[in-house]
This record gives C-alpha cells, sequence and structure tokens, in this order.
C-alpha cells in the first residue's frame, strides 16, 4: 500500500491528491495526519508482503492436482506465518 491509497483509506472526504495535497470533492484542501497514515500503511503491509509471497494461481492449482489440497494448505500456511496480521 502506498502513501496515496492510505490517505484514501484513512480519509474518505479525500477525492483528489496532487502531490502531497489532499482535495475534498469541491476541491477544498483536506488536513490529513501523516502518523495516521503511516500507521494505516504499517497495519496493512502483512497484506502486499503476503500477495507477492504467495505462488501464482496457476501453480497453486498444479500442486492441488499434484499433490494435494493439503500440501496447498502447508504453502499457504507458511506464507501466513510469515508474514502475521
Amino acid at each position: 500500500m502506498n502513501k496515496h491509497q492510505a490517505i484514501y483509506a484513512t480519509y474518505p472526504d479525500v477525492k483528489v491528491i496532487r502531490g502531497d495535497e489532499a482535495f475534498d470533492v469541491s476541491g477544498n484542501p483536506v488536513s490529513y495526519d501523516e502518523a495516521a497514515v503511516q500507521a494505516h500503511i504499517d497495519a496493512n503491509a502483512y497484506k502486499d508482503q503476503r500477495a507477492t509471497a504467495y505462488p501464482s494461481i496457476a501453480d497453486q492449482l498444479d500442486t492441488i492436482y499434484h499433490q494435494g489440497l493439503d500440501a496447498w494448505k502447508a504453502t499457504i500456511l507458511a506464507v501466513k506465518e510469515e508474514y502475521p496480521k
């Protein structure tokens, strides 16, 4: 998650971001707390880490087909344990 995504998620009134400035639907500036935005990024970092660590869908399906659901579950669980919530 990048800073802009975190601002949109944390401040629903924000409709446009230009650089580090946020604006509502009427074009009025919206101030935001950098610490709150960074806290949101940090709290959701595991999602991006897991997404890149999981095998591709094709590889996951191949594992299910050749090795069964238990092998697939073990692979997924290993990623979840490496990057916990």
